[in-house]
């Protein structure tokens, strides 16, 4: 259920959670946005009606009661309910078929059935149908609405089916067209146009505007056309939905066409609000229980099926709503529209609501959400859906989305990366992905292309290997060693087959050791964990390894990047520290190739402008040439350059003498200054209370450098301290104000 602490967003029925001053306080935002919903409803409640051949009252009837039962029942705060156009094409034929008071109680049916669906708490799973078949679900619904209400548009009436629509369009737009065409296409362009007006026009809803000057033209015009027909009163209370008769495998399928395409709906309407606003997320299975309620009730009084509705619901959050009162007050507002201006509302011609719905049914083919599906691949599950719900029913639409999607799934386990690439003498088998047993067939046809008595690497990137998967490399292996030949498993990730030849599967992830990438751990880490690949790779130098492993799998993923560092390097800071083969510079910053100027010497030290050269011309280089906007000197615990100051230097290392005498600086500091503290503490070792001392010193020596002095002084340059904890493998950042290294995890004030 949606929680959000404070004020901004209300989390339960109105009155039973907020004080008195909080509810008025809110009232501010919720009015206003109120009666920009109100205004956007009342033409769509009134279009969708038209469309799917209900009474027009019960559009605005279902408008009332979801605006109300929905949202003080269900779990968003925000979200505004009522009749949809996704449900108009399923009514359409459910009343066709069973007439309208029998749809009314197929309409609590399905309300029962979302009660259900909330209590079983199975709203999440809903959530797993692909979004490519809700997408084109919703522009199936929308295709389908264009081409029936065109007809309407351009003074006919909408066809029986789809295809008849499609079959006769050509006919109708070079008929004749009388002035109900005038008014659908007024409707129209004014929605098209609305969009472009100046932003003080565009405060009134652009359904409301165009609905209203259509109306207007037709009323001035005096023109003779078929308007909204409303009752002079509300229906009575004596409405009783009347069960349906005829074949109960048809109503089951229409109830729960009803039930899944509301639930989806609002599941998308609730999930789509949610990631507009910050706090917690709403509780799905409420959220059913509250549109079940709704419906239950909607479906009695003779009201329209309700769902949440995302063009409703966001308006209602763009115009400022706060909490549910926003939606009960749109029901208010309806309401009172219906006793006191239903003679106003009877002067909408069915034309211009045929044209609001064209531009609705328009909008509903996001173009936006199919270029995202194609980006996915799963442009054949959308298209699947979109073609079986126009060309037969949107159940059928559902059902073609989900073979197509589960084809397309069972095509990528089918077809797994497997594949031969040679080397030279040796020839390495490639298998990526899951490995079941739908790739066997694949498997057997790769592996049968292997020389005989070769050496034979099996590389596996494998996240899942199944039982007649496993045999089969097995039985190949075994094989290939009686016939002479070497085969050496090579597995990334999870060891499913490193005890392969022993027929023990490592199934449960458990047993196995968690498994560093080797691209990430230290090569001679990796070597020690794996000596039984003593032959794997040519050379018997560690470092070919590494490099024989960076040409086969990093360098292909990184090639762009160094195809555009080709020209000339940016780097964007020069990082100074230590030689210490433990320190990895873009390791512990999380930088990548092109990213650091990088200075490594005993000690992380900075001569001071006039003692050295050689650290000299690297800070010239990158502070005045390569206009660097960071230096860093990183320091680290276990140093021995620091040990060596402390006293502990090893004897007949004349060079390595003479330069540490430029950390004597460092040493003089720890004399005179107090403590420089981690993370508020002393380090328990002297050298590496003496480190943290050195990083503060050579940052002092840096400002003695003139083209460091004018980067500084011009703003366009930074100094960081930064000192590395080898054991616990944790950064620190030093803190001027705090005269202290905190943990990276925490900010430092610049």
């Amino acid at each position: 259920m949606i929680d959000i602490v404070g004020d901004e967003h209300d989390t339960g029925p109105p009155g039973r959670r907020n004080p008195a001053s909080t509810l008025l306080k809110n009232l501010r935002h919720d009015v206003p946005a109120s009666v920009v919903v109100f205004l956007v409803a009342v033409p769509l409640s009134l279009g969708v009606a038209h469309a799917a051949g209900a009474p027009l009252l019960a559009g605005l009837v279902s408008a009332v009661v979801g605006g109300i039962v929905a949202s003080f029942f269900g779990a968003s705060a925000l979200q505004v309910s009522g009749p949809s156009a996704a449900l108009t094409i399923v009514i359409a034929e459910t009343i066709a078929t069973f007439g309208w008071a029998a749809t009314c109680a197929m309409t609590v049916a399905a309300g029962a059935v979302q009660i259900l669906f909330g209590l079983t708490r199975v709203a999440r799973a809903t959530l797993a149908i692909s979004p490519a078949i809700v997408h084109g679900l919703l522009a199936g619904i929308g295709l389908i609405l264009v081409l029936g209400q065109l007809h309407v548009v351009l003074g006919g009436v909408a066809r029986g089916s789809t295809i008849e629509n499609i079959l006769a369009l050509p006919g109708r737009i070079v008929g004749h067209h009388d002035q109900a065409a005038l008014v659908g296409v007024v409707t129209v362009g004014v929605l098209l146009a609305w969009t472009r007006m100046p932003r003080a026009v565009r405060r009134v809803p652009g359904p409301l505007a165009a609905v209203a000057l259509a109306t207007g033209l037709s009323v001035a015009a005096g023109m003779d056309l078929p308007r909204v027909d409303l009752p002079n009163g509300l229906p009575g209370l004596g409405f009783v939905p009347q069960a349906p008769s005829g074949s109960w495998v048809a109503i089951i399928a229409a109830v729960l066409s009803i039930a899944l395409i509301a639930s989806l709906e609002s599941l998308l309407s609730a999930v789509a609000i949610d990631k507009r606003r910050d706090g917690p997320r709403t509780d799905l299975n409420r959220e059913l229980v509250g549109q079940g309620l709704a419906n239950v009730a909607a479906g009695s009084l003779g009201g329209f099926p309700v769902t949440g509705v995302v063009v409703r619901t966001m308006t209602n959050f763009e115009a400022g709503a706060r909490t549910r009162m926003s939606a009960i007050l749109h029901s208010v507002w309806i309401l009172g529209c219906c006793l006191f201006l239903a003679g106003a509302l009877r002067l909408i011609p069915l034309a211009a609501l045929a044209g609001l719905l064209v531009h609705v049914g328009a909008k509903l083919v996001n173009l936006t959400n199919l270029r995202e599906v194609r980006r996915h691949g799963d442009l054949p599950v959308y298209l699947a859906t979109l073609l079986g719900a126009v060309a037969v029913n949107l159940l059928t639409g559902v059902a073609a989305g989900i073979v197509v999607a589960l084809a397309l799934m069972l095509r990528r386990m089918l077809f797994s990366g497997i594949h031969v690439e040679r080397d030279g003498s040796r020839t390495r088998v490639v298998i990526e992905g899951a490995l079941t047993f739908l790739s066997v067939p694949r498997l057997t046809t790769v592996l049968a292309e292997v020389p005989e008595r070769a050496e034979v690497t099996l590389e596996l990137f494998v996240d899942y290997l199944d039982h007649a998967a496993f045999d089969c490399l097995r039985g190949w292996q075994r094989a290939y060693e009686r016939a002479g030949g070497t085969v050496i498993v090579d597995e990334v990730g999870h060891p499913w087959f490193e005890r392969g030849k022993a027929g023990v599967p490592t199934v449960r992830r458990g047993v196995a050791s968690r498994v560093v990438p080797r691209w990430l751990a230290p090569w001679s880490q990796w070597q020690a964990e794996h000596l039984e690949l003593p032959s794997q790779r040519g050379g018997s130098v560690p470092l070919c390894r590494g490099a024989s492993e960076f040409q086969r799998r990093t360098a292909p993923l990184l090639r762009s990047t160094w195809d555009g560092l080709a020209n000339g390097q940016q780097p964007h800071t020069l990082f100074i520290t230590c030689g210490d083969a433990r320190i990895v510079p873009n390791l512990i910053t999380t930088s990548g190739p092109g990213d650091l100027f990088t200075v490594r010497n005993i000690g992380n030290l900075v001569p001071r402008a006039e003692a050295d050269f050689s650290v000299g011309a690297a800070i010239e280089y990158a502070v005045g040439l390569l206009r660097v906007r960071e230096v860093v000197v990183c320091g680290h615990s276990g140093c021995g350059a620091m040990k060596a100051l402390l006293g502990d230097a090893p004897t007949g290392l004349a060079h390595l003498g003479g330069w540490l005498r430029h950390g004597e600086a460092t040493m003089r500091r720890r004399d005179s200054e107090g403590p420089v503290l981690l993370d508020g503490t002393r380090p328990a070792h002297e050298g590496d209370q003496l480190a943290l001392h050195n990083v503060v010193q050579q940052l002092e020596n840096l400002r003695s450098y003139p083209v460091v002095d004018a980067a500084l002084a011009r703003g366009e340059l930074r100094l960081t301290g930064m000192y590395f904890d080898v054991g616990k493998a944790n950064v620190y950042l030093f803190d001027d104000a705090l005269r202290s290294f905190t943990s990276a995890a925490t900010p430092v004030k610049s």
